[in-house]
């Protein structure tokens, strides 16, 4: 049931209010009392939405703006208007983004249902199947509890489109007017038991598949949790299933948020399953939008494992068209050549989910993902979604006799790879480091002498302010060799 409205004038603090205009405006354009924004010159809108350091970049009147643009700019797109769902993780800036966003999404006119803590995916599933006309969750994801992040999603729950997105930005930077008018305020409703449905449909896209009535019965599964989105929903959904569940860092704590835990440290995730003698765990990011696993070894099974296992199951069932996988430049080379071996095609795109999933539109492609466990499935959601991808490789690891450990002795070696990011702060200068000629002459040198051997992928980061720099070849010399000398070189002439 619908809770009773909040006027975005209680929900936001007295600093932030007074920006706000005094009573509902009939013009398109946001009111000269808003105050004016220091936006970066660079592009706003990175590979994940706008992200950054919360105070900083992420401040209260900046997200109120945001939201009453996009607010604008998705009116004008939908065919009939409806509501606006916003999740957020557990940092501690999430609260103020989120009340700042409604109070902006508001003054544009619309409806806000405020699911609270909820992993991205819930917000994108929930987006889809209702009559919301977009999506926003307040997240960085994997970084640090210090960032902050806005992630916008269409009608449909993918990512917003990069025509909108840039509508959003020109509008902000008062190059743009919106058509439609506002002629009252809208209302901010909680709505924490939308929730539920999204956990619901999670355990549906196995139930169906399955003839048993619980097809996680008999698993032992470690979940690190995080801190983050995930503590809740992820433990309900895995025990419903039948699983006996062991959870790590299960509260919330915008504290320890990715701090030494979930998908980007694994070491605690490892011991517990080796103590709890565990059939396998997994670790969450942030949100929840991606997920790594661990076998009883307590060895790591990252995304390219994930795609290759699953694609190989669905492949038996005949719902891969093509026998396709949409992969990125940054999945291993062994994985490239083992599921060719199965008679498939291995797609690679650019880094970053939305090029993933466009490569997947393009290609009718029904499986794809990173190698850092951000997996899309368009038989079972319209997102990367770690929790659903979590729970199907459980079950894939249970019909096999429950072991995870001889699934992937079975599947494939990887070759030797090497990432190693390079803080670069310097946003212009991250952006732009294709035109170093010095870090271009060093690449040049490494892939000639590297051959065919290996491969090198140089890219800045769409979500962090590094330059990610790897190296991949038959032999681990050769890695790391590369790897220190490009390194270096990103160093001396880009971070300095």
């Amino acid at each position: 049931m619908v809770s009773s409205a909040i006027k975005p004038q209680d929900m936001i603090s007295a600093a932030v209010k007074s920006t706000l205009p005094p009573e509902p405006s009939t013009t398109s354009a946001a009111p000269a009392a808003w105050g004016t924004l220091h936006l970066p010159e660079s592009r706003l809108f990175g590979t994940d939405g706008i992200r950054g350091k919360a105070g900083d970049l992420l401040t209260a009147p900046l997200a109120m703006q945001v939201g009453f643009w996009a607010g604008k700019v998705l009116q004008d797109d939908a065919n009939q208007i409806g509501p606006i769902v916003i999740g957020q993780d557990s940092r501690n800036s999430s609260s103020m983004l989120a009340m700042a966003l409604s109070a902006g999404l508001t003054a544009a006119g619309l409806e806000v249902w405020d699911l609270g803590l909820c992993p991205t995916p819930g917000v994108a599933h929930l987006t889809s199947t209702t009559d919301a006309i977009g999506g926003v969750m307040i997240s960085a994801s994997h970084n640090p509890p210090e960032d902050n992040g806005i992630k916008f999603f269409g009608a449909h729950g993918s990512k917003l489109s990069l025509t909108l997105q840039e509508q959003i930005e020109t509008a902000l930077r008062g190059q743009w007017r919106s058509p439609h008018t506002t002629a009252h305020w809208g209302q901010h409703y909680h709505r924490p038991e939308l929730r539920q449905v999204y956990q619901a449909s999670l355990q549906d896209t196995l139930l169906a598949d399955q003839t048993a009535a619980l097809p996680l019965q008999g698993l032992k599964v470690v979940l690190d949790l995080a801190w983050g989105a995930a503590v809740e929903l992820a433990p309900l959904a895995f025990a419903a299933l039948g699983a006996e569940v062991i959870c790590l860092h299960d509260a919330p704590d915008g504290d320890r948020i990715n701090v030494n835990c979930g998908s980007t440290h694994l070491g605690q995730l490892k011991a517990a399953v080796a103590g709890a003698k565990a059939d396998l765990g997994f670790a969450f990011d942030g949100d929840a939008d991606r997920v790594l696993a661990v076998d009883a070894s307590g060895r790591s099974v990252d995304g390219d494992y994930i795609l290759y296992l699953w694609g190989c199951a669905l492949q038996q069932r005949q719902q891969l068209p093509g026998n396709a996988i949409v992969a990125t430049v940054m999945s291993n080379l062994g994985f490239e050549r083992a599921w060719e071996k199965q008679g498939g095609t291995l797609i690679r795109a650019a880094v970053g989910d939305q090029y993933v999933h466009a490569e997947m539109l393009r290609h009718g492609a029904m499986l794809g993902g990173e190698q850092s466990g951000h997996v899309l499935c368009r038989h079972y959601g319209v997102s990367g979604d770690g929790l659903l991808t979590a729970l199907h490789l459980a079950a894939l690891v249970q019909q096999s006799g429950g072991s995870l450990t001889t699934l992937i002795d079975q599947s494939f070696q990887t070759y030797p790879q090497l990432l190693r990011n390079v803080r670069v702060e310097d946003r212009t200068r991250r952006l732009s480091w294709q035109d170093c000629e010095p870090v271009q002459a060093a690449i040049a040198r490494a892939e000639t002498a590297m051959g065919n051997q290996g491969r090198i992928l140089v890219r800045a980061s769409g979500t962090e302010p590094v330059i990610r720099v790897m190296v991949e070849a038959e032999t681990e010399e050769l890695v790391n060799h590369w790897t220190e000398s490009l390194v270096a070189t990103v160093q001396m002439h880009l971070a300095g």
